[in-house]
């Protein structure tokens, strides 16, 4: 049995951070398992403008404790009529690394987002032509279609054609949860990667209605059937190129969670990569985390892999069942708070 694993630092490729006080709060937790984080642009008001991300990226690295060593990867928030040459001038100047597509009303604070893909055809094909990846959220949000077939129907509707008319239009398929996103992606070629969260490899859609109402098990896209959840566990323990670790942490306050109208969003940053273990541990395939966790992900954004390695030991922790929020009376729940963990990250 192994009880020791030392990997390449890894990368989190998907992270929401918000702002102000949770900021503050979230940061030390993602910086001290990660040493970079691709950070979602979905603010009130979303990053739209160079100076925006210049700005959000120098709290989000004011927040990061002394001695760690972490970088925020920033991203800008497709708006319909977004100008290319403002995309390719923020991409050029190293303020953003890509570009997120939120369809409008999909998620958190995606009101601004895209109404029609007519509307960004211009600066889609000014990013496929200098390279500039385009990180999706795939999902429809028409009333008519279930919210537990939106992500495939996005598939079909949306990224296929998208992916016929910018075949060289670097993508990655964020927070894949189906089976059809795992076919998708294996078979569209280099330009295409999906990142994986560790809540979708842990929970099914019946996980967030055991023994009553779950809403910190809430999030979007949500959690799908079990033969969805197993596809996306082979997918993320195959060592195929294009999978790798994005854990879509998104914090939200208990009472936003709990509220008649919860917000969603799952809350992993704590001990990420300790379940990412489990689960890689529980498939037979600890030899292939590190390439989930630190390679796949770097070359796919044609960037090296981190240099420090990071060590997990098996010696069992518990999740905190709490993070309170600095400057405030209130906490964020995590996820699997309370539950043990077989494995420890060594810092």
């Amino acid at each position: 049995m192994v009880e020791t694993l030392t990997i390449r630092r890894p990368d989190d490729w998907h992270v929401h951070l918000r702002d102000g006080d949770m900021l503050k709060t979230v940061v030390p937790h993602t910086a001290r398992q990660f040493g970079r984080a691709i950070v979602m642009p979905n603010l009130t008001p979303p990053v739209t403008v160079p100076e925006a991300a210049r700005a959000y990226r120098d709290r989000i690295q004011a927040a990061v404790p002394p001695g760690v060593d972490f970088t925020a990867l920033m991203t800008a928030y497709m708006v319909d009529g977004i100008d290319p040459d403002l995309l390719a001038r923020g991409f050029e100047a190293g303020d953003w690394v890509a570009a997120k597509l939120y369809p409008a009303h999909a998620t958190t604070n995606s009101a601004h987002g895209v109404t029609d893909l007519t509307k960004i055809e211009p600066a889609l094909q000014r990013m496929a032509e200098i390279g500039m990846p385009l990180l999706v959220h795939g999902e429809v949000t028409q009333a008519h279609v279930d919210i537990f077939d939106r992500e495939a129907v996005f598939i079909e509707t949306v990224l296929k054609p998208l992916k016929d008319r910018h075949p060289d239009l670097r993508l990655v398929f964020e927070h894949a949860t189906t089976s059809q996103a795992v076919d998708f992606v294996r078979g569209a070629g280099e330009t295409v990667g999906a990142t994986i969260t560790a809540h979708h490899l842990v929970i099914n859609r019946t996980d967030i209605f055991r023994g009553g109402i779950r809403p910190h098990l809430y999030c979007l896209p949500i959690a799908k059937r079990e033969e969805h959840r197993l596809a996306l566990r082979q997918a993320a323990t195959s060592g195929h190129r294009a999978f790798f670790l994005g854990t879509d942490t998104a914090p939200h306050r208990i009472v936003d969670k709990e509220a008649a109208c919860g917000c969603a969003g799952v809350f992993s940053a704590p001990t990420a990569l300790e379940v990412y273990t489990e689960v890689f541990e529980e498939e037979g395939a600890l030899d292939r985390l590190e390439a989930f966790a630190s390679l796949n992900g770097p070359a796919f954004y044609r960037m090296a892999p981190n240099e420090a390695r990071v060590t997990l030991s098996r010696r069992p922790q518990t999740v905190p069942e709490m993070v309170p929020v600095a400057g405030e009376q209130n906490a964020i729940l995590p996820f699997q708070a309370g539950e043990v963990l077989d494995w420890t990250l060594d810092l």
